[in-house]
Order: C-alpha cells, then sequence, then structure tokens
C-alpha cells in the first residue's frame, strides 16, 4: 500500500498556480510533479474558490491573516494569495 505524501503550502502553491495558468494539461502537471491528478484539481479549485479575498476590503485582510495559525489549507491559501498579489503587480 503506497503511503500517504504530505505535500509543503508552497509546493501546493506552486503547481495551483500552474494549473490555473493552463499552459500544461492536468495529467501533464500530475507527471511533471509526480503527483496525481486529483490533489491538484482540489488546490485548483480551492484557489479559484477563494480567490475573492484577494479583492476584500482591508478589514477583509485582516481576517485572512488570522489564517496564518490555522490548517494547511488556510496557509496555502494565504501563500497562493501573496504570489497572485505580487505577480499582478507586475503587470501594472
Amino acid at each position: 500500500m503506497a503511503k500517504h505524501r504530505n505535500f509543503t503550502d508552497e509546493f501546493r502553491a506552486k503547481v495551483a498556480l500552474e494549473a490555473l495558468r493552463e499552459e500544461l494539461t492536468l495529467p501533464e502537471l500530475a507527471r511533471k510533479y509526480d503527483v496525481h491528478p486529483n490533489p491538484i484539481s482540489t488546490w485548483k479549485r480551492k484557489v479559484i474558490e477563494n480567490m475573492a479575498h484577494i479583492f476584500s476590503s482591508k478589514k477583509d485582510k485582516q481576517k485572512v491573516t488570522c489564517f496564518e495559525n490555522s490548517g494547511p489549507a488556510d496557509k496555502l491559501l494565504l501563500s497562493l494569495e501573496r504570489k497572485y498579489y505580487d505577480e499582478t503587480q507586475n503587470l501594472f
């Protein structure tokens, strides 16, 4: 039986961002990072569902920063939001 692998938040963020770019298909990403396609789909879906937090008011952003002390999914979201924000700043 295969051992359950734990991925770092940074790794999940990196793969999810690449999945959002859609330059590679899901199976290609899975092969590239040696991960089953299902977790990649889950990470991508979570990013899309929570993307509105990036554009929320200052008061709401304080709520997002409190996620740093919670579970790995929340840390991943925060990491993705920061990386997405940094990337979009270079567009303007």
